[in-house]
C-alpha cells in the first residue's frame, strides 16, 4: 500500500500541472481546439480527487493493518488504537493532515469542475487557479512532507500511539471541520480572481459563490466551535478558549469571512465596495493559508501545533507569490472595480455593513498582532515577547461590544437613508429591553462599579438583549404585515416570511445564535475555582455546591491504564449529582491525558478535574471549577447552525395579495437586504 499510495501522490501532482499548464494555454487561445485542450485540463483537475482519494486510502488502510513500515503510521498510530481514531491518524500529524488538505481541495475542485455549466469560462479560469494551489499542496507532499516515507531499519512492533489529546470523540470531526472552512475558501477566492482577470462584468461570481461561501464559513464556525468545546473537555483548564496562537490562526479567516458576507451585500444591492470585497475574499484565503502555516511549520508554540518543520519556506513562498499575483491583476484591472453609488448617509444600511467590516477587521489585525507579536519580536530583537490572554481581551472587549450595538442597529436602518425619527421609533422598545435587563442584573447582585470584568459582562448582557430584541421586532413587524394580508396568526405569518427571504432572516437567526454565545461568555467573569485532596469521606466547597470523595477506581485496557475519582455532590443537604473525573495513562506514548467530568445546566457548570496525586499512595487531588453560562455557548453555536442552513435555503415564492391601504410598512418588511 505504501508503493501505491506514493504513486498515486505522483499521478496527483502530473494531473494536477497538467491542469493548471492546459487550462492556462486553453484560456489564452480561442477556437475549437482550445475549447478542447480546456476540457481535457478540466478533466485532469477532477481526476486528480481520484489520485489524492486513492493515496488517502492507502494511508488509512495502512493505519488499520499496523503497517509500521511507513514512518507515519509508526509515529501516530499503535495495535490497540480504537477504530474510530485509525480514521483520524489520517489528520493527526503534519503528512498526513496536508494530504488531507490536497485531498478536500480536490473534492471541491472536482464539484467546481463537474458544475462548470453554471458560467464556462469564469470556472474555466477558476479551475486553473484551483489548479495553481493544488500544484502547490502535490509538490508539498510529495517532497517536502510525504506521508509514505518508509522507516529506516528493522520495523518496530508497534508505534508511538496518537496523541493522547486527539483521542477523544469530538476530534474525529473536529479536524474535517476546520478544514473544510480552511480549504473551501479557495473557491471563492479562484472565482474572485478569475473575474477580476477576465474582467468579469457585474456581480454574477458573488452570486456563483455565495452559497460556496456560506458554507465554508459554516463549516469553519463548527470546526472553531468544536476545538473550543474539544479544548474544554480535555484540557482540563477550565476553561475553552485561551487565545492560543493555532485558536487565533482559526478565528482571523472567520472574522474576514464574516466581514465579507455582510459587505457583498453592498455591492448586490448598490454596486459598492467592488475592490473592498475583492480583497476582503483575497485576505480570507491568504489568512486560511497562513493558520495552516502556523499550525503546521512549528513556528509558534502551541498545544494544537506540530513539531519545528521545514515546510514553512514553501508556505511562505506560496503566500508571496499568491499576494504578488493579486496585486498585479488588482493593480492592471481595478478600473473594473469603481462603483456604481456613494455612501448618501451615515444612518443607512450600508453605514451600518461598512461600519461593521471595519471593526471586524480591527479585530482581525489585533489577533493577528497579538499571535505574530512574539515571532516579530524575536526576529527583530532576539527575544520572544509573548502576547498572553491579557491583551487579548484587553483590546477585544471593546471591540465586541461595539460589534453588538452595530448588531443591533442594523436591522433598523433602511438602504440609502433611514429617516432619525424612524430609528427612535423603531429603536424604542429594544432600548427598554436591554436597559432593564441591566437594572435587574444588578439588582440581582452584580456589581459593574467594582469589576471591569463585571462591567464588560454586564454590558455584553445588555447589548446581547438589545440584538435579540430588535431581531424579533423585525419578525414581528413583518409577520403582522402578512397577517393581516392573509388572516394567518402570527407565528405562521413569520414562518411565511422567513422563507420569503430565507437570507435575511436565516442572517438574524445567526446573529440571535452569536449574542446567545456572547451570553454564555459573559459569564467567565464569575468563574470560580478550588483545588484540594479530595480522599474518601473528604469535603470540599465550591459555590453553593459540597464534593464529597466516595472513592476512586483504577481500570486497564491495551490501549492505556486509568485512575478514577467518584464525588458526590450535595446542594445543602441533597445530594444532586455522582461525578467520576478521570486520568488516563496511555502506553504507547507513554502520556496522559485528562477526561473531565462536567455537570452543566442553563446556570452554570460544575467541572471536575482530576489532578493526580502528591504521592503514589495518597488520595486524589481534585480541581473543581464553577462556570456560569457556559451551556449558553454552545446552544447559540446550534442557533448559528440553524441560521446558515435557513439563509442557505431558496427563497419561496411570494404569494400575490392585495395589500390593504393601511399597511404601507409591508414592502418595507418583505424587502431582501
Amino acid at each position: 500500500m505504501p508503493i501505491f499510495g506514493s504513486y498515486a501522490l505522483l499521478l496527483a501532482l502530473a494531473l494536477s500541472v497538467y491542469s493548471l499548464v492546459a487550462g492556462a494555454v486553453a484560456l489564452l487561445r480561442r477556437g475549437v481546439g482550445a475549447d478542447r485542450l480546456g476540457d481535457t485540463a478540466r478533466r485532469a483537475g477532477m481526476a486528480v480527487f481520484i489520485a489524492l482519494t486513492a493515496a488517502a486510502v492507502a494511508l488509512v488502510a495502512a493505519a488499520f493493518t499496523d503497517d509500521f513500515s511507513v514512518a507515519y503510521i509508526f509515529h501516530h498510530s499503535n495495535r490497540d488504537l480504537a477504530i474510530p481514531y485509525k480514521f483520524s491518524v489520517l489528520w493527526s500529524g503534519q503528512e498526513g493532515s496536508l494530504l488531507f488538505w490536497a485531498w478536500l481541495l480536490s473534492a471541491y475542485g472536482f464539484v467546481l469542475r463537474w458544475r462548470h455549466k453554471v458560467d464556462t469560462r469564469l470556472v474555466a479560469y477558476a479551475s486553473v487557479i484551483v489548479a495553481a494551489v493544488q500544484v502547490f499542496f502535490t509538490l508539498l507532499i510529495n517532497f517536502a512532507a510525504n506521508p509514505f516515507a518508509m522507516m529506516i531499519g528493522d520495523i518496530p512492533p508497534d508505534g508511538n500511539g496518537l496523541n493522547p489529546l486527539l483521542q477523544y470523540p469530538e476530534m474525529v470531526i473536529h479536524p474535517p471541520m476546520l478544514y473544510l472552512g480552511y480549504v473551501g475558501f479557495c473557491i471563492p477566492f479562484a472565482f474572485a480572481l478569475g473575474a477580476l482577470i477576465m474582467k468579469y462584468p457585474g456581480e454574477k461570481w458573488i452570486h456563483i459563490t455565495r452559497r460556496w461561501t456560506m458554507v465554508t464559513w459554516l463549516f469553519l464556525s463548527c470546526g472553531v466551535a468544536l476545538g473550543a468545546h474539544w479544548a474544554y473537555s480535555v484540557l482540563g483548564w477550565g476553561g475553552y478558549w485561551g487565545w492560543d496562537p493555532v485558536e487565533n490562526a482559526s478565528f482571523i479567516p472567520w472574522l474576514t469571512g464574516t466581514a465579507f458576507l455582510h459587505s457583498v451585500m453592498m455591492q448586490e444591492k448598490r454596486g459598492m465596495l467592488k475592490m473592498w470585497n475583492m480583497w476582503l475574499i483575497f485576505a480570507t484565503f491568504m489568512l486560511s493559508i497562513l493558520g495552516t502555516f502556523l499550525t503546521r511549520s512549528g513556528v509558534v508554540s502551541s498545544v494544537h501545533a506540530f513539531a519545528q518543520s521545514s515546510i514553512g519556506t514553501w508556505f511562505l513562498i506560496f503566500l508571496s507569490l499568491t499576494f504578488a499575483t493579486c496585486c498585479y491583476f488588482f493593480v492592471r484591472n481595478r478600473g473594473e472595480l469603481k462603483s456604481e453609488n456613494k455612501l448618501e448617509s451615515l444612518v443607512s444600511r450600508e453605514s451600518s455593513f461598512l461600519f461593521n467590516n471595519l471593526v471586524l477587521l480591527a479585530a482581525c489585525f489585533a489577533v493577528l498582532w497579538g499571535t505574530l507579536f512574539p515571532v516579530l519580536s524575536e526576529w527583530v530583537t532576539g527575544t520572544k515577547i509573548t502576547v498572553g490572554p491579557p491583551f487579548f481581551n484587553r483590546v477585544m472587549l471593546p471591540i465586541t461590544m461595539l460589534l453588538l450595538v452595530l448588531t443591533a442597529v442594523g436591522p433598523l436602518l433602511a438602504w440609502r437613508k433611514t429617516s432619525l425619527e424612524s430609528l427612535k421609533r423603531n429603536f424604542l422598545w429594544p432600548t427598554v429591553a436591554a436597559i432593564a435587563a441591566a437594572v435587574l442584573l444588578i439588582v440581582g447582585g452584580m456589581r459593574p462599579w467594582q469589576d471591569m470584568s463585571v462591567f464588560y459582562s454586564l454590558m455584553a448582557i445588555a447589548l446581547s438583549v438589545l440584538v435579540v430584541a430588535t431581531v424579533a421586532s423585525e419578525f414581528i413587524r413583518g409577520g403582522r404585515v402578512i397577517a393581516e394580508k392573509t388572516g394567518q396568526n402570527l407565528l405562521v405569518s413569520m414562518m411565511q416570511l422567513t422563507r420569503r427571504n430565507t437570507r435575511r432572516y436565516g442572517g438574524y437567526l445567526v446573529h440571535v445564535g452569536i449574542v446567545v454565545s456572547i451570553i454564555g461568555i459573559a459569564g467567565a467573569a464569575f468563574n470560580k475555582q478550588n483545588e484540594a485532596p479530595l480522599g474518601v469521606g473528604d469535603r470540599m466547597s465550591i459555590g453553593p455546591y459540597t464534593l464529597v470523595g466516595r472513592s476512586y477506581t483504577q481500570d486497564d485496557n491495551p490501549n492505556y491504564s486509568s485512575e478514577s475519582a467518584i464525588v458526590d455532590v450535595y446542594k445543602g443537604n441533597n445530594m444532586v449529582a455522582t461525578m467520576y473525573p478521570e486520568r488516563r495513562m496511555f502506553k504507547a506514548s507513554g502520556q496522559t491525558a485528562t477526561i473531565v467530568a462536567n455537570r452543566s445546566t442553563l446556570k452554570e457548570d460544575l467541572y471536575l478535574v482530576y489532578a493526580g496525586r502528591n504521592d503514589e499512595n495518597g488520595p486524589p487531588i481534585i480541581r473543581a471549577h464553577l462556570n456560569p453560562l457556559v451551556m449558553w455557548l454552545w446552544l447559540g453555536i446550534y442557533v448559528v447552525i440553524l441560521g446558515t442552513l435557513v439563509a442557505l435555503v431558496p427563497n419561496a415564492a411570494a404569494v400575490s395579495l392585495r395589500q390593504p391601504a393601511h399597511a404601507p410598512a409591508a414592502a418595507a418588511a418583505e424587502a431582501g437586504d
